[in-house]
């Protein structure tokens, strides 16, 4: 069965391709500046600037192999990920979504997009009212993954909510390769319909990228200013293997007593895997769903925490400069 939530997560490259300059120029607009987008009218254009992703996206997989790899053989994930954002920043120009106008001189959007054989992104295709049925049958057959008529009212807000929507879906080459650093009462606990729902929302909310771990269980989140944060999830059934931790680690009397209340949290393998320094951080715990079944607490982890600093996304973003059509 597909796991639903996504395990990795981060901003990715919005791409549109369409020769009516007007139209293309619209899209750039209406799209939220917290997505990076580039435009195209050309298709030659836009083919040499997919030709390398396929490779790209496949040299990225390698890298997030090369973490469970070596998770195996007894590295922690936690500083492996971290040192992963501070030295890949060029991963948010990874391409995640293509939109293609349908009818364009010379070739039709249907074929740029079966060009991209090998590309792992979205594809979304625009048409007019006399392509909806060619369009049909391409999302029937596979072909593209949506079709929007560009006659469609508020085609602007109809496509933002696909986008988005994308964005939010799984990527199955990441989800598969994460899922298995996750135990199975960890993933059973993430199927759980409010879970999922509640972590999907608090992570989409606060962060531009984020990881599920299993050890330890929770989220490592980055924040589009560069700020990495820490939530830890703990089953409700598992609080008192999470106390006797806490014991044994010498915190107070009061203090395992609101870890086995389910009041507080330690970040005591975080804490351990970072190297930090003073004593175990301690947050708050709040419910995760409505089953009663998890637990979370979130810890900020300062710049000097982290084994080097993280170039942050909003930088990027303005390096990025004016959306202006590229082939023009």
């Amino acid at each position: 069965m597909a796991f639903k939530f996504p395990l990795y997560h981060r901003s990715g490259c919005l791409i549109f391709l369409d020769d009516d300059i007007d139209y293309l120029e619209m899209l750039g607009l209406v799209v939220p500046t917290t997505l990076q987008v580039e435009l195209f009218s050309r298709p030659s254009a836009f083919l040499a600037r997919m030709k390398e992703e396929p490779a790209k996206w496949e040299s990225d997989a390698g890298l997030h192999l090369q973490m469970l790899d070596r998770w195996r053989h007894g590295q922690n994930l936690l500083p492996q990920v971290l040192n992963y954002w501070s030295s890949h920043p060029a991963r948010y120009q990874l391409v995640q979504t293509c939109v293609i106008d349908f009818a364009m001189p010379g070739i039709d959007g249907l074929k740029v997009l079966e060009s991209l054989i090998d590309w792992p992104g979205y594809r979304i295709l625009l048409t007019g009212q006399a392509d909806d049925t060619i369009a049909t049958d391409a999302f029937n057959n596979g072909l593209i993954d949506q079709f929007i008529p560009k006659h469609t009212a508020d085609i602007a807000g109809r496509l933002l909510t696909q986008v988005l929507k994308n964005a939010r879906t799984p990527q199955p080459r990441l989800n598969t390769i994460w899922r298995t650093a996750l135990q199975p009462g960890h993933q059973t606990v993430l199927e759980v319909p409010s879970i999922a729902g509640a972590l999907q929302k608090l992570a989409l909310e606060n962060w531009i990228e984020y990881v599920v771990l299993g050890e330890p269980f929770g989220m490592l989140g980055l924040t589009a200013d560069g700020q990495c944060e820490w939530l830890q999830l703990e089953p409700t059934a598992g609080l008192k293997e999470v106390t006797d931790l806490g014991r044994s680690a010498g915190l107070g009397f009061d203090t395992v007593q609101a870890i086995q209340g389910g009041k507080r949290l330690p970040a005591i393998e975080v804490h351990q895997q970072l190297g930090l320094e003073g004593p175990i951080r301690m947050e708050p715990a709040f419910p995760i769903g409505e089953d009663g079944l998890l637990i979370g607490a979130r810890f900020a982890l300062a710049a000097s925490d982290l084994p080097q600093p993280i170039y942050p996304y909003r930088n990027f973003l303005d390096m990025q400069g004016l959306r202006e059509i590229q082939d023009i």
